[in-house]
C-alpha cells in the first residue's frame, strides 16, 4: 500500500480534482483528516466523481463548521486539533490518497502543521501548482519547506492555463518531475476525470 500526501502551494489550489484523478487512475482509497468549513465536504466531491468499485472514502478524522484555517476552525468550536488522534484508515491494501488542508505549513494547533501529517503518514507528496502571478514563488517556497523537512515528493500537477515558462523556471529549481497538467474545463465529468487518469500514466512511472 502507497500513501500519496496532495498538497499544494496555496489554499482553492485543485487539490480535490487533482485526488479525484489520482484516485480514479490509481483505484485507490480516499482520506481527507482534517475538513473545515465546507457544507459539501471534499469527500463528497470525490464520491461524485468516483468511478472506482474498489476504492473507500474514509472519514475525517476532524470534521470541523467553521470556514477558516484548521486551528481556527477547531479554536470557534473549543477543539483542539491532536495529531497523534489521526491515525491512517485500514485501505485493505489499496494506495491511499490523503488530501491535506491549504498548503504546508497551515497550521493544526498552536505547533502542529499540515507538513508534520506527511512526516508522520510517511507519505509520498504530489504537490499541486495553480498558475498564476506569483505561484513561482509559492511553489518554490512550497519545495524549500518540503525539502528541508527530507520529505519526499512524487512530483508536481501544474493546475490552470498553461505557462511555458513558469513551468520550466519551476521545474528546474524544485528538480521535481512534472506529473500531469489540469486545465481550465467548463465542466468536471466522469470523462474529463477519466481523461485525466489516462494522460497520468504517461509520466507516473518515470
Amino acid at each position: 500500500m502507497k500513501k500519496y500526501f496532495v498538497t499544494a502551494i496555496s489554499t482553492d489550489s485543485g487539490k480535490t480534482l487533482v485526488s479525484a484523478i489520482l484516485v480514479n487512475a490509481l483505484q485507490a482509497d480516499y482520506w481527507k483528516p482534517v475538513q473545515a468549513g465546507m457544507i459539501e465536504t471534499d469527500s463528497t466531491t470525490i464520491r461524485k466523481w468516483m468511478n472506482s468499485e474498489h476504492s473507500i472514502i474514509h472519514p475525517e478524522a476532524y470534521r470541523l463548521q467553521y470556514p477558516a484555517s484548521p486551528h481556527a476552525a477547531a479554536k470557534k468550536e473549543n477543539i483542539v486539533i491532536d495529531p497523534a488522534l489521526i491515525q491512517l484508515p485500514d485501505t485493505d491494501g489499496n494506495d491511499l490518497i490523503i488530501e491535506g488542508a491549504g498548503g504546508v505549513l497551515v497550521p493544526l494547533n498552536d505547533t502542529a502543521v499540515v507538513a508534520d501529517l506527511i512526516t508522520q503518514f510517511d507519505a509520498e507528496v504530489i504537490l499541486v501548482s495553480n498558475i498564476y502571478l506569483g505561484s513561482i514563488n509559492h511553489t518554490l517556497l512550497t519545495a524549500g519547506e518540503l525539502k528541508r523537512r527530507n520529505i519526499k515528493v512524487k512530483g508536481i500537477i501544474f493546475n490552470g492555463e498553461p505557462n511555458e515558462e513558469t513551468e520550466r523556471i519551476i521545474l528546474k529549481h524544485t528538480g521535481y518531475k512534472k506529473l500531469l497538467h489540469v486545465y481550465p474545463e467548463d465542466k468536471i465529468t466522469d470523462a474529463v476525470i477519466k481523461a485525466y487518469a489516462i494522460k497520468l500514466f504517461e509520466h507516473w512511472y518515470e
